[in-house]
């Protein structure tokens, strides 16, 4: 039986903030060790640099990802999450080749053309929404923040490390810089 994929359609409007969501390999926790959270940290700070965007929001789960964020003009979304996701993904895998290589098959992917390969991220786009209003950018990075208390990991959103909500009740820099300024 052919597996039938959904096709992602990003719409690059100028000046819309966007709402992306990106899941590990078959919903794998990947996302648990401070290892591989900070192999994402570092993939998006060199995608910042080299696709500019200004960051509003995130959060860091076991088996996903959500960012907030508005592309700078002729940023295009597509390449923020390649540069993103590929670094990530090159990095993990080549830590377990030479670290834990038993846990190898279970990133394996077989391709719809027959070759196998590994992978870290869900296959396709995510989910990508835009944002063209003041109250949805809030509704949404509520939503990013509460997203670790909805699933019982912490009981406030400022206890989980690994999102951006310790950095709005602050004002100051978390794991990953913040724009507050836009």
């Amino acid at each position: 039986m052919e597996e039938h994929r959904k096709t992602l359609r990003r719409y690059e409007i100028p000046g819309d903030a966007r709402f992306l969501t990106f899941s590990c390999f078959r919903r794998l926790p990947l996302l648990t060790r401070d290892r591989s959270r900070g192999f994402l940290f570092d993939a998006i700070n060199s995608s910042r640099s080299q696709h500019p965007f200004d960051l509003w929001g995130y959060v860091i789960m076991p088996e996903h990802v959500h960012l907030l964020l508005w592309p700078h003009p002729g940023t295009l979304v597509g390449d923020i999450l390649k540069t993103t996701k590929m670094s990530t993904s090159r990095q993990a895998i080549t830590w377990l080749r030479n670290n834990a290589p038993d846990f190898l098959p279970r990133l394996e992917d077989v391709q719809p053309n027959g070759s196998r390969t590994f992978r870290f991220w869900q296959r396709g786009g995510g989910y990508d929404r835009n944002i063209d209003s003041v109250l949805e950018v809030h509704r949404k990075l509520r939503y990013v923040h509460e997203n670790p208390v909805r699933r019982g990991l912490v009981s406030r959103t400022i206890d989980w490390p690994w999102s951006s909500a310790l950095a709005w009740d602050s004002r100051a820099d978390g794991l990953l810089t913040l724009d507050f300024r836009r």
